[in-house]
């Protein structure tokens, strides 16, 4: 049996390996992933308040897990998080004017939110150890 004309030359859609996101949509599904990361991270803050206000053991306890290793590469992630999505929540307001919503300029505000991202995580955690002396 052959194929019909119709079916013959259809092209094929774009695989992920050959479809290149656009950097607006990476950043869409970063502001989202970044919204539910930031409800479990504000868990863990809510836990590290809880145990403030409880026996002296108890917090060395929850303070010594946000002092590993394994502690501070999770703060990192929820601080970088945290400015991720507050970046992106400005952007969204600026589309919300009206201005920046040519495609160009809508690439160059979702870049600056990336890189502004890194910065001000880098700014803050290095405040943080001046501030601490280590």
């Amino acid at each position: 049996m052959t194929r019909s004309p119709a079916t013959h030359n259809r092209p094929l859609s774009p695989h992920l390996t050959i479809y290149r996101p656009p950097i607006t949509m990476t950043t869409s599904i970063l502001h989202r992933i970044t919204g539910g990361a930031l409800y479990f991270g504000t868990l863990l803050v809510a836990w590290w308040l809880t145990a403030a206000a409880g026996p002296q053991g108890y917090f060395d306890f929850v303070n010594g897990i946000f002092g590993s290793w394994f502690g501070r590469l999770v703060l990192l992630g929820y601080t970088w998080a945290l400015m991720l999505h507050m970046l992106g929540g400005v952007r969204h307001f600026i589309w919300d004017t009206g201005a920046g919503l040519e495609k160009h300029t809508a690439s160059k505000i979702a870049w600056a939110t990336l890189v502004g991202s890194v910065l001000l995580t880098l700014a803050i955690w290095i405040a943080g150890y001046y501030v601490r002396g280590a």
